[in-house]
């Protein structure tokens, strides 16, 4: 089985590593608030027709490995992603909108995002048990 995925002219394997925080880094990734940004991602990669490698939600940031088709460009991903996660959130837990520090803002300006090539499952473990790291 190749790692490379087809499209119709294209014979492709982007992935990509990106990491994302809430606006002040605050810790409010947990619970039910985590849930809904956590389906909201897996339903808006899903929709961009990309392919979800793994998905890590901490407190205060994100972690998300992910294939993305040639036609879709990381920054278009990254607004959409930060986009209607923000909107989905606001709107299912309005409490969190009147607080003076969001404004209309939930995620931070910005995102790092890194390629990955043949340490892809070093980069997938790193991804999956980092949470495990930080707490030693």
């Amino acid at each position: 089985m190749s790692r490379f995925e087809k499209l119709s002219h294209v014979l492709w394997h982007c992935q990509y590593h990106i990491v994302w925080v809430p606006k002040y880094r605050y810790r409010v990734l947990t619970g039910k608030v985590g849930d809904e940004v956590k389906r909201s991602i897996c339903q808006q990669v899903a929709r961009l027709e990309c392919r979800l490698v793994g998905l890590n939600i901490q407190k205060d940031h994100i972690h998300l490995l992910v294939k993305v088709p040639p036609k879709v460009s990381i920054s278009n991903l990254m607004g959409v992603l930060k986009g209607k996660t923000a909107i989905r959130v606001f709107h299912k837990f309005p409490e969190l909108k009147i607080k003076p520090y969001w404004g209309n803002h939930f995620w931070a300006k910005g995102y790092c995002v890194d390629t990955v090539g043949l340490d892809s499952e070093m980069i997938r473990k790193y991804v999956k048990y980092q949470e495990k790291d930080e707490k030693k």
